[in-house]
């Protein structure tokens, strides 16, 4: 079994995303409410802050990424010897970060640190190895996410909320983009691969104009955020709702209803310009910060996140695009989760009930998500291929 989950980064890394989006979730909601005592060393908060940007979401992003890589650039996937050490500082620097309270903090960020600037530089010597010059800002992307964790610590270790802030923002910005940029590769193209397999006549029209414009004016979000003129960020993330918007129109989901493996990304797009609309309704202090957040979080990155797990998983391992047999409880869990929670950070029902329901839906659907698809990942391809 160990062989086969270092054939391919999306075995190991995805199974690792699964154990710690339960894990991770279910800790933070006994310490709020079971009294459970972590040893933190720093505020509860900004630490479960930075375990879901960069413990959660920087190994789902590793998964992907590293498994995309090869089929962009055609080279050999990571793997073996090569894949377990590049995943030994991501659970060092979890163990540090979950004992943070016992440890010099320069110790805690030096220990967190190395793994998204290795994947950076694994990531980026591929693409210039094997000159995919299109892939490069990826790169950069992932080398800025790496910055904002820098921030965060230095935030913890100064003791300047500031840096916390900056850094937190920076990570939704670069997760943001992101998103954008894979889910405006993956989502019409997989759709529009659908509909022809269905006989449909419905065609997804490219529209790179509005695909550019969409990740330019999301990327001014990041400058904006030095920036201490709200409306400014306001005004970018509202544009960006409207243009985003009409992006996620353009890709036609409501035709996908019979496919569960693609409304689910579909549905986590849409998630995305729900927190940006919030994220400008925000600026204007109409509504609470903590709803774009958790819309982005919760909604999009968590509803993407299992979306995209769920369908690699099956086409890399050779199965048919179907959602196994209640495959569907892991949508039904992360959706529960996504609306409870930014209802609640919009001020909708009970707090305490509302923080609940939504973490028994995230660990529900993670379990449900370990449970189905743990044999899949750890088991060898079954049409014989490698990897």
């Amino acid at each position: 079994m160990i062989n086969t989950l270092l054939a391919y980064p999306f075995r190991l890394f995805f199974l690792l995303v699964g154990i710690y989006g339960f894990a991770v979730v279910l800790a933070w909601i006994a310490f709020l409410f079971g009294g459970l005592a972590l040893p933190l060393g720093w505020s509860p908060l900004h630490w479960h802050s930075h375990e879901m940007l960069f413990g959660f979401t920087a190994v789902a992003i590793a998964g992907f990424i590293l498994t995309a890589v090869s089929n962009w650039t055609g080279a050999p996937p990571l793997q073996g010897g090569k894949l377990f050490l590049l995943a030994l500082p991501w659970l060092a620097g979890r163990v540090v970060m979950w004992s943070a309270g016992y440890l010099p903090v320069w110790l805690v960020a030096g220990v967190d640190l190395v793994f998204l600037f290795a994947l950076a530089g694994v990531l980026l010597n591929i693409l210039i190895r094997h000159g995919n010059r299109r892939n490069l800002p990826l790169g950069g992307i992932i080398l800025l996410f790496a910055l904002a964790n820098l921030l965060m610590h230095i935030g913890f270790i100064t003791g300047d909320t500031s840096w916390l802030r900056h850094g937190e923002l920076l990570a939704m910005n670069l997760v943001t983009l992101i998103m954008l940029v894979i889910g405006g590769r993956i989502i019409p193209l997989f759709t529009a691969n659908w509909l022809r397999s269905q006989n449909l006549p419905i065609v997804i029209t490219a529209r790179p104009a509005l695909d550019r414009a969409c990740i330019a004016v999301t990327a001014l979000l990041i400058p904006a955020a030095w920036i201490d003129y709200p409306w400014l960020t306001g005004l970018f993330a509202l544009a960006a709702a409207l243009l985003n918007g009409c992006r996620l129109i353009g890709w036609k989901g409501w035709h996908t209803l019979r496919q569960p493996l693609l409304w689910i990304l579909h549905l986590g797009y849409l998630w995305i310009v729900l927190a940006l609309l919030l994220k400008g309704l925000s600026a204007f202090a109409l509504v609470a910060p903590a709803s774009w957040q958790h819309a982005l979080g919760t909604g999009a990155m968590g509803t993407l996140i299992l979306g995209i797990m769920t369908r690699v998983a099956l086409g890399h391992t050779g199965r048919p695009l179907q959602l196994p047999s209640y495959g569907w409880l892991i949508y039904a869990g992360i959706s529960l989760a996504a609306v409870c929670r930014v209802g609640v950070a919009l001020g909708w029902g009970n707090y305490q009930w509302g923080i609940l329901l939504a973490a028994i839906g995230w660990c529900f659907a993670f379990i449900c998500f370990l449970a189905i698809y743990w044999p899949i990942l750890s088991r060898p391809r079954v049409d014989g291929r490698p990897g």
